[in-house]
């Protein structure tokens, strides 16, 4: 697919794919198209050219509530939670799709179970948490919806080393649970330890795909992002 911002292409001629159960990872430097491609499938941003298609069904033209619907559902860059609002309030508000809806008690629960520092934090306004706390709310928020494919805009961003290690670790369980994930990272080394796969992009473009291992060991990779 070509996404452009009015008539410059952000993204040009890129074709990946994302099979059920795994987790890919998209790297890059900063303005080389990462985002651009998340809000592509999400519907916020529409393709110039090419398709976007979902266990067989096609996005591009779908709004952004109907492809949460159909189970694609993004966490941001930045979290953007509610900062008013509650914990509980913004958690709640994942759940709006009909489909999410009618388990919105049963998942509200299970979040709780799995996330316990927003149980305990459930009445307190969003923006009173701590920056690891609001990415948990944000992933949270994402999961009551249901989500078949997990879309995670730099989860990582502007977090402490241990709560990151957390990130990862939460990302790792998702997936060993069964989710699908896709990874847009800076965290090069973290993000391809956990990843099936990865593609990196260069100016909007694909310059190179493998496994995580093959990315990782790349001499390319290394040199771009690893400092070697």
């Amino acid at each position: 697919m070509t996404v452009s911002y009015a008539d410059v292409a952000a993204v040009r001629d890129v074709s990946l794919r994302v099979d059920a159960g795994e987790i890919v990872t998209l790297l890059g430097a900063n303005g080389a198209g990462k985002t651009t491609i998340l809000r592509a499938i999400s519907g916020l941003l529409p393709p110039r050219a090419g398709r976007i298609a979902f266990d067989g069904r096609r996005l591009d033209g779908a709004t952004p509530d109907r492809i949460v619907e159909l189970g694609v559902v993004q966490v941001a860059e930045g979290r953007k939670l509610f900062p008013t609002l509650t914990v509980r309030e913004n958690l709640e508000l994942g759940a709006y799709t009909a489909r999410a809806r009618a388990g919105r008690t049963r998942a509200l629960q299970a979040i709780f179970a799995r996330f316990p520092v927003l149980g305990a934090r459930a009445g307190q306004p969003a923006g009173s948490l701590s920056g690891g706390e609001q990415q948990m709310c944000a992933i949270a928020r994402a999961l009551m919806a249901q989500p078949r494919l997990l879309m995670l805009d730099e989860p990582s961003q502007g977090l402490a080393p241990r709560i990151v290690v957390d990130v990862f670790r939460i990302v790792a369980d998702l997936h060993a649970e069964g989710t699908t994930v896709l990874l847009v990272e800076q965290n090069v080394r973290q993000a391809l330890a956990v990843s099936g796969r990865g593609y990196v992009l260069e100016n909007g473009r694909i310059v190179l795909e493998g496994t995580g291992a093959e990315l990782l060991a790349s001499e390319a990779t290394q040199k771009a992002y690893l400092g070697r």
